[in-house]
């Protein structure tokens, strides 16, 4: 008897080990579980419900199927299901973070589902607690995070997020001022908000929308208020970096379409403006940037920063380009993704994220450097992929609109970023082995995302199906355009 009581809590230690290093591979398959129904049900509202039934309204009128929902939760839940694959794969090759994997997936579940929920909101207020649940999920998972202050980024992230999020509760303030000055009572819900203010724009309208545009633009990225992006998907986790890349930044983009969809028939030249000289600001400020980065994840998020800038700059021009900016942002979430999941097979390896520790990453890591490739050609708007039709019709816009200098401008500035990204990237992938290192074996589960987002990239750049370009279209229409 004593000696079997004795021997027990030996035994003990080992078993709460194994059952632990079980707990990490088992959450992340609850994740990858999630995620397929996910996507499961974003497919079925996409096939069962067609485009001349919307809007639909559910929750009591606070949520909305329409085109632009059925268009971003089909868009952020393919993602989310490709970063989740990726975590899966992760966890199997790091047992020994089981909390890390744990808090991850925890969180990463409930993040999606406030983004899911986020962009089928039909109430403007509503979508703003819904983006700061958001954030909220994010900011610890960007505290696990490479480098030796992950938690003053994250604290950083936090913070410029918040101020942004003021911003634009301090929009809806004013435009709440101004329908009280009009004697209406103000009702955010998207159907409504338009006939609940004046319907000539008063300084508390406009003063209302610069600072939504510019609390929003602060969570695309957009100049001035972009410092927190580059940092922050520098130093976070891989799978978080593309969640905060690829997936969240769709939810500010629905906030902007929202405020576009709602102000339709007001005089808004003016925010037009207001995106314009933001995109502007974007592209330069990336421009120097990326030629100065010595980074390739940093790199690629100061490449997020000129995406941002060019779906300013199309929102800017309305009618002629608006199809090209719904096809670029649905084409940047793939993009994002499929760079940010080969950015973190590379530091695996590598273990850096420092552009001049590799060379001939092509040679040792085939796929993983072959897709990185693409995705870059994909984000600096090379054919055969969605990126280059959208940049195309967003530039033929902007010609149409007389906008020679915008034009001018733009084509300057991603000609710039074109050779900087080139001049670092290629000399990385195509270099020379810096020693006599054979090729790493890719597992074929990380592969597998990776390869569908490059698949969806060239569908939508050679042929889309009708189903898709009818709902992008029916999309660009319900933001201005023709």
């Amino acid at each position: 008897m004593t000696s079997t009581a004795m021997s027990s809590p030996a035994l003990a230690p080992d078993d709460a080990s194994s059952s632990a290093k079980a707990a990490g591979p088992a959450w992340a398959a609850a994740l990858v579980m999630f995620a397929l129904a996910s996507v499961a049900v974003s497919l079925w509202l996409f096939f069962d419900f067609p485009l001349a039934e919307l809007p639909v309204y559910f929750g009591a009128h606070w949520f909305i199927l329409d085109a632009t929902s059925l268009l971003f939760v089909c868009v952020i839940n393919l993602v989310f299901l490709g970063i989740s694959v990726y975590l899966y794969a992760w966890a199997h090759d790091r047992e020994q973070h089981v909390h890390h994997v744990r808090m991850r997936a925890a969180l990463s579940m409930l993040f999606m589902l406030a983004m899911s929920l986020g962009v089928m909101s039909n109430h403007l207020l509503v979508l703003w607690a819904l983006i700061e649940i958001t954030t909220l999920c994010a900011t610890p998972l960007v505290t696990l995070g490479y480098g030796t202050e992950p938690h003053r980024v994250a604290w950083r992230y936090l913070l410029y997020s918040s101020m942004s999020l003021g911003l634009t509760f301090l929009g809806f303030m004013c435009l709440t001022r101004s329908a009280h000055l009009a004697g209406l009572p103000i009702d955010f819900a998207l159907d409504k908000l338009s006939g609940s203010l004046p319907p000539q724009m008063d300084l508390w309208q406009r003063l209302g929308l610069s600072f939504i545009m510019l609390g929003l633009g602060s969570k695309l990225g957009l100049a001035p208020l972009y410092a927190w992006l580059p940092e922050t998907y520098e130093t976070a986790p891989t799978s978080t970096s593309a969640l905060l890349a690829a997936v969240q930044f769709n939810i500010s983009v629905v906030a902007v379409f929202r405020i576009l969809q709602a102000f339709q028939g007001h005089d808004t030249g003016f925010m037009s403006n207001q995106l314009l000289i933001m995109g502007g600001l974007s592209l330069i400020v990336a421009s120097i940037q990326v030629m100065a980065a010595k980074n390739y994840k940093r790199l690629i998020a100061y490449a997020c920063v000129s995406s941002s800038g060019v779906i300013a700059m199309g929102l800017s021009v309305g009618k002629a380009a608006a199809y090209g900016v719904v096809l670029y942002v649905v084409s940047n979430a793939f993009v994002k993704a499929m760079l940010f999941l080969a950015a973190g097979r590379m530091r695996a390896v590598y273990g850096t994220n420092d552009i001049a520790a590799l060379s001939g990453v092509i040679k040792r890591l085939p796929f993983a450097g072959s897709i990185f490739a693409l995705g870059v050609f994909a984000l600096l708007g090379l054919p055969p992929f969605g990126s280059f039709m959208a940049e195309m019709l967003i530039l033929s816009g902007i010609v149409q609109r007389d906008n020679m200098m915008a034009f001018t401008l733009m084509c300057a500035m991603l000609t710039i970023i074109f050779v900087a990204t080139g001049r670092a990237v290629f000399p990385m992938l195509w270099g020379p082995l810096k020693s006599d290192l054979e090729a790493v074996k890719e597992p074929l589960v990380t592969m597998l995302p990776m390869m569908a987002f490059v698949a969806m990239l060239v569908l939508l750049g050679i042929y889309a199906p009708d189903v898709i370009s009818n709902l992008l279209l029916v999309v660009a229409q319900s933001i201005g355009g023709s």
